[in-house]
């Protein structure tokens, strides 16, 4: 079994990839390079986008300032993490053969066996032993988001009567069908956060519990309206009081329908 085949049996890939096919040739001319025939696969497999919220993948199509393969200190980027860690190829010899190297944002640096796909997949699954990168969040069941356009909304909430499996069950009601994408949760149970998606429409929430009481949201812009309905509705069955809304960073809105770039 391959790495691509091991990845796509742990995360299912997205039907419309985003980035994710053009002109190789080209791209390997820009370069100056050659490129790896599994990172080909992985590129036009998954496209450009990222793994459970933390690691990227970047491909060399499209026309995003934020996508694209690059050189940094003698090494190719085709990837990286949200604590701004890169995902390298050292360059020597066949393509085949070349070394991811992790280079951490601060002075730290690792190397690791080739194959991009086989080392996202160590990485997914937990079985990459790294100094560098965080680990996967214990229990989750790991997923791919595709980088298109995406909105992003926190809603700060107050915590009701109703216990707190109780507001999830609810919450998931409301928006089913949905699909688990795991969970975690203290040793005392009093914090803790649930992943979960939508069957359908490509909503992606996070019941959070680990600080402030919330639910996080991801969702396609054209479906604005809908979300916030399906939600504020939910809020209401839960017992809860919307205190504010936030965008995924944490600065507050005027309200749902407020630009948040």
């Amino acid at each position: 079994m391959t790495g691509l085949d091991a990845l796509t049996r742990a995360v299912p890939p997205p039907g419309d990839p985003v980035d994710a096919r053009g002109d190789w040739a080209e791209a390997e001319a820009r370069l100056g390079v050659l490129l790896p025939a599994d990172y080909k696969l992985l590129a036009e497999t998954y496209g450009w986008g990222e793994f459970c919220d933390y690691l990227y993948l970047r491909t060399p199509f499209g026309t995003s300032p934020h996508n694209g393969l690059e050189w940094y200190d003698g090494l190719l980027v085709w990837g990286g993490t949200m604590d701004a860690d890169r995902l390298c190829w050292r360059t020597e010899g066949d393509p085949g053969e070349w070394p991811v190297v992790v280079v951490g944002r601060g002075a730290g640096r690792e190397e690791f066996a080739p194959g991009a796909a086989g080392f996202v997949e160590e990485w997914v699954t937990g079985r990459l032993r790294s100094e560098v990168l965080a680990g996967m969040e214990p229990d989750l069941a790991p997923w791919f988001n595709g980088c298109g356009p995406r909105l992003h909304r926190c809603l700060r909430l107050s915590e009701g009567s109703r216990p707190y499996a109780e507001r999830l069950r609810i919450l998931r009601d409301v928006l089913a069908p949905t699909v688990d994408r795991g969970s975690w949760q203290s040793e005392d149970g009093a914090r803790g956060q649930d992943h979960f998606a939508t069957v359908g429409p490509d909503w992606h929430l996070t019941y959070d519990r680990s600080g402030r009481h919330q639910i996080r949201v991801s969702f396609p812009p054209e479906d604005r309206t809908q979300v916030r309905d399906r939600l504020f509705a939910a809020v209401r069955l839960m017992g809860c009081t919307l205190l504010e809304i936030t965008t995924a960073e944490g600065r507050p809105l005027a309200d749902w329908d407020a630009d948040d770039a």
